[in-house]
């Protein structure tokens, strides 16, 4: 086992990994990150009765390619879903993320050479007919590129925000020809989960969410995509956090507590934020910070969607959840 990629100690007589890469105290979690095999191979399509499928979705119905060959994303929550299913090779334009990189590195290296397509509060409609794609995939869109706009392109999908992740995979799996791809990769998820969180014991373990911003943080409750996928391992929650998201009192950040902390960051502002909170006597004082069981993880992944980010968060807990960082 790796966390943080860097040199590791374990002890043999409690199976503990400690890890030196720290940040204000907290371990860093996912460095190193293999992605060369984060992305599915391609998967076959579902029977169909001829070149195209009608397909019920957010904004309306549409006829789409029964086997799409030239598809453009309009979120990463859309490309992580080309990625489960085989067919990110196929993507021929996606919207990018603020920030140093176009795309979250969770997906790997080859995303980053998608062309884009405009950020995605604001795809360009323009730039998305210049990919001549025959399928246009994504969550309900802001900005110029409403459904009348996109539809005049290519057919459409738009899923909404308002479903679970898994009902938004299974959403673009379908769009995509891929029902069966999707249910297949969704089931091997739920096993992989189960048996994740059996050999490290996970239920005996109350994993607290917290994510700093530039202004404020927050503990994230159960409809978060992290906590949804560490309940899936059967990690448990600290009492405070078994509902929905919270602000944290950080004169008084009782609310993070638990047996271990995982903590986001929301850009380079929420670190700046977050470091200070953490270097306080307050943050200081919470048990696992004494514990020296406080981890930092990816935010473009723990504060995502998609069944390749969950796929990778799982090898992350698996790499932190019974871990100590090093003094």
């Amino acid at each position: 086992m790796t966390v943080a990629g860097c040199a590791n100690q374990t002890d043999n007589s409690a199976s503990i990994i400690r890890t030196t890469t720290k940040i204000a105290g907290a371990g860093v979690v996912g460095v190193e990150r293999d992605t060369t095999q984060a992305c599915s191979l391609p998967t076959a399509p579902d029977p169909a009765a001829g070149p195209t499928r009608t397909v019920q979705h957010a904004s309306g119905e549409s006829r789409v390619p029964s086997d799409p060959q030239r598809i453009v994303v309009l979120s990463t929550s859309a490309l992580d879903a080309t990625c489960a299913v085989g067919l990110w090779e196929r993507v021929v334009g996606a919207t990018t993320t603020p920030g140093p990189a176009a795309q979250p590195g969770y997906l790997g290296y080859g995303v980053t050479e998608i062309p884009g397509v405009g950020f995605a509060t604001d795809p360009d409609p323009a730039l998305i007919a210049e990919m001549k794609p025959d399928l246009i995939l994504g969550e309900v869109p802001a900005g110029r590129a409403d459904y009348a706009a996109l539809s005049n392109i290519a057919p459409t999908v738009l899923v909404g925000t308002d479903q679970t992740w898994e009902e938004q995979f299974n959403a673009f799996a379908g769009a995509m020809g891929r029902a069966g791809a999707g249910k297949a990769a969704l089931d091997s998820y739920r096993t992989e989960a189960a048996d994740a969180g059996t050999s490290i014991n996970a239920a005996m373990t109350q994993a607290s969410l917290v994510r700093f911003t530039a202004t404020g943080s927050e503990t994230m409750g159960s409809e978060t995509f992290a906590a949804q996928v560490l309940a899936d391992t059967g990690a448990q929650r600290p009492a405070a956090q078994r509902e929905t998201s919270a602000p944290v009192d950080e004169s008084d950040p009782v609310a993070a507590e638990g047996d271990l902390i995982y903590v986001m960051f929301a850009g380079p502002e929420g670190q700046d934020h977050g470091e200070t909170v953490m270097r306080s006597p307050e943050w200081k004082s919470l048990g696992a910070v004494e514990d020296n069981r406080t981890f930092v993880v990816d935010d473009a992944l723990w504060h995502t969607t998609g069944l390749t980010a969950a796929r990778a968060l799982l090898t992350d807990i698996r790499d932190s959840l019974n871990s100590y960082v090093m003094e």
